[in-house]
């Protein structure tokens, strides 16, 4: 049994916080109820800790759980509502055309790629690289995090694209070396 079978999304969520983390997004899917009962707790240690808990794809569920925002992939409806709600809105972005207009739809912030190939999304965009996250960067006035493929041995590669952080998902486990490195690359 692999190891990501063996630790929930809870145990997660305290092993990113414990090492640093910023903000937290609940990626399940699923129907609204279920993300919300999921979601409670960890929306709970986030309050607790002082940081954003964001929910991925679902505002209602972003909205019964009071979540700070929601993230939308380009795919995704409920822009309006979410900015209605007050949330947070972040948006995928794959190119520059896609980032502005997503800073154009009021998002507060642009997740950028995949920067490089990943495992979790396999039906992701084709990676857009360093060139192409800092293409996305210079392109728009809000912050842009990059996603796809990150860890701790190019988080900070990243980081000197322009990027304002980086979003991971396979290497939360690790997040106490990713916020060493990440920390080291903002000096």
């Amino acid at each position: 049994m692999k190891l990501h079978a063996l630790v929930s999304d809870l145990d997660t969520a305290r092993l990113a916080v414990g090492a640093g983390a910023t903000v937290v997004q609940l990626r399940l899917k699923g129907p609204t109820e279920r993300i919300v009962a999921a979601g409670q707790p960890i929306a709970e240690l986030c309050r607790e800790a002082g940081i954003t808990f964001v929910v991925n794809d679902d505002v209602d569920a972003a909205v019964a759980l009071a979540a700070d925002g929601v993230h939308l992939g380009r795919g995704d409806a409920g822009a309006e509502r979410a900015l209605e709600a007050g949330l947070l809105l972040g948006l995928s972005a794959a190119t520059v055309d896609a980032a502005v207009d997503a800073e154009w739809r009021s998002a507060g912030y642009i997740g950028a790629g995949p920067v490089w190939a990943t495992p979790t999304k396999p039906d992701a965009d084709p990676p857009i690289g360093l060139d192409g996250l800092a293409a996305i960067v210079v392109a728009v006035s809000v912050d842009v995090v990059a996603i796809g493929g990150i860890d701790a041995t190019n988080a900070a590669d990243c980081i000197a694209a322009g990027a304002a952080g980086v979003a991971v998902v396979r290497a939360a486990r690790d997040a106490r070396e990713l916020r060493r490195v990440l920390d080291y690359a903002a000096v």
